[in-house]
């Protein structure tokens, strides 16, 4: 008796063992709810905020649930997840910043879901396309453009004579040697200057097609970067003359132009609700095209920052995909609203030709600034960011503070690319 007791009770031991296997190993290999979508993004008052509007035009079944994380974890989540093996843990959709987005895409190529076949790639900007594709395929549904302008005050220019046809479409040398008529005359900067934040001399390279990096996105281009040479010197133009004032954070950056010190802020459009925050100044701001440099090949167009989403290969990856197309990928009412309510301007093009972005807009003199950005983001050169856009920048920062202190640019220039191919290869 004892013998078939142990037997018994082996056997359901063993039954029960292979029971919690195979239901553990049913949740793992599946991980999801079907009907949840995930999501993760950082700033609910710009990424989370558009989520929710595209929730009230989505018709699926499907709850999205959104995950707020900061962009810094929202990149250590992923590294970590996905240089282990595994996709468990990590959201259906997931928002990357443009500048990161390569290097994702050329680390782990099987962990996303391509959505050639749910968009167009050709209704939106030329340039967020080349960021979002990879090996042919296309990774990410383009969301928010950082296409930029240069906002100016409008009051400070008439005082030293200018006026904003002036300043439309110049060159970053015409740009300097106005600030300095205008400081002599208003005792005004002309901007702000933050020698650890080099956003700068990104839109400065970006009008002339240029980036850190060659066309492969991987290899240093720093010491024959012509690009690179001119946005250095206009820098520290600026840094020299006095035109500028420096500043160190982003509250002292936004301090700046809502107090009144300075005369232009040349950024991405995303800046906008900081520029309108000041209501007192309503009238008083207008925005043209930021300056070009002097190559021949240079526009009046450039991009600072930006972000787009991503479908990882998870199970409900279809439906994932299905949701960012009805949506971002196709829903025209959906931007106008967005627009409105957000102040997002996406690089959805069919979108440009909707009410909300060609309205004029008080707080500029009723100039229609969604419009006009929207034009300049289809002019914005591409160039591939590659894999290594903020660990080159850290060696510039670095080399900036040299060169402002004397060092000869083209040995800032060279011994910034030692460097970059010492550390990235």
């Amino acid at each position: 008796m004892k013998k078939i007791f142990l037997l018994l009770l082996i056997s359901v031991l063993l039954l029960a063992a292979c029971s919690s296997k195979s239901d553990s190993g049913k949740k793992e290999s599946t991980g999801k709810d079907d009907n949840v979508i995930t999501v993760w993004a950082w700033d609910p008052n710009f990424n989370i905020a558009a989520l929710n509007i595209a929730k009230e035009f989505y018709d699926g079944k499907e709850e999205i649930k959104i995950i707020e994380n900061a962009q810094d974890d929202i990149v250590q989540k992923l590294n970590t997840g996905l240089s282990s093996g595994t996709l468990k843990g990590l959201p259906n959709i997931v928002l990357i910043e443009d500048y990161r987005a390569q290097s994702f895409l050329k680390a782990y190529p099987d962990a996303f879901f391509p959505l050639t076949d749910y968009i167009n790639p050709k209704d939106f900007a030329d340039y967020k396309i080349k960021t979002t594709s990879f090996n042919g395929k296309q990774y990410g549904l383009p969301f928010d453009t950082g296409v930029t302008g240069l906002y100016i005050r409008t009051d400070y220019i008439k005082e030293a004579g200018y006026t904003v046809e002036d300043f439309t479409n110049i060159t970053w040398d015409q740009f300097v040697e106005m600030g300095k008529v205008i400081k002599e005359k208003t005792g005004k900067y002309m901007l702000t200057l933050d020698p650890n934040d080099l956003g700068q001399i990104r839109m400065m390279i970006q009008t002339a097609g240029k980036w850190y990096l060659k066309e492969d996105g991987a290899t240093p281009d720093l010491a024959e970067n012509s690009a690179l040479k001119e946005a250095f010197q206009i820098y520290k133009k600026m840094y020299e003359s006095g035109i500028a004032k420096t500043v160190t954070d982003w509250s002292q950056f936004v301090g700046a132009f809502n107090s009144g010190d300075v005369v232009s802020v040349p950024s991405g459009n995303w800046l906008t609700p900081s520029i309108k925050a000041e209501k007192s100044q309503s009238g008083k701001w207008a925005v043209v095209p930021i300056p070009r440099l002097s190559a021949e090949n240079a526009v009046n167009a450039s991009n600072l920052g930006g972000s787009s989403w991503y479908v990882l290969n998870l199970p409900g990856k279809e439906k994932a995909a299905e949701f960012l197309a009805k949506t971002f990928g196709s829903n025209v009412d959906f931007y106008q609203k967005l627009v409105s309510e957000v102040g997002a301007i996406g690089t959805y093009l069919p979108a440009a030709k909707g009410e909300n972005y060609t309205k004029g807009d008080e707080f500029f003199g009723g100039q229609p600034i969604i419009s006009d950005f929207s034009k300049w983001l289809e002019e914005v050169p591409s160039v591939n960011y590659g894999m290594h856009t903020y660990a080159i920048e850290d060696i510039l920062v670095n080399e900036m503070q040299n060169y402002l202190n004397g060092k000869d640019l083209d040995k800032v220039l060279q011994d910034a690319q030692k460097q970059a191919e010492s550390q990235l290869h």
